[in-house]
């Protein structure tokens, strides 16, 4: 199976998403190859010791949406690992609402993919981006 079908497989429930999205709730939404959004909602669960969303939690979902967005060009004897992720917070996020991860694959070449992802509120307003990068391994048939 290609990426791109797992990952619409997975989209549409005929294979179970990854274990994170219980941690995490998050869900995939929309997916073509080298894009995907995810849509999450942060809760009294993801926290910090101020009150305010953990940073963990936008970095988590910008990483699912550009690692996501790798996944969903490979091939079906292809797969990928995070090597590098660079997160950029701009606006909190904010709790029980639903924001939106876009992730756009940038550059795939035999061994090493670049990934881009966005993270924004219901209205539109940017509150973190990302920049990922993925070893990309293919395998013998």
């Amino acid at each position: 199976m290609t990426g791109l079908q797992a990952m619409q497989a997975m989209m549409v429930g005929k294979i179970p998403p990854p274990t994170m999205s219980q941690t995490l709730p998050m869900a995939l939404v929309k997916v073509e190859t080298g894009m995907v959004v995810f849509e999450a909602t942060a809760d009294e669960r993801h926290l910090n010791p101020m009150g305010g969303v953990h940073g963990g939690f936008a970095a988590t979902v910008l990483d699912s949406a550009t690692a996501c967005a790798v996944h969903s060009a490979l091939a079906d004897n292809q797969s990928y690992a995070t090597i590098d992720l660079q997160v950029k917070m701009v606006r909190p996020v904010p709790k029980g609402k639903l924001i939106f991860a876009q992730g756009e694959l940038q550059n795939l070449s035999k061994s090493l993919a670049i990934s881009h992802a966005t993270l924004k509120d219901e209205q539109g307003k940017l509150l973190a981006t990302a920049t990922c990068s993925c070893l990309v391994k293919t395998h013998e048939s």
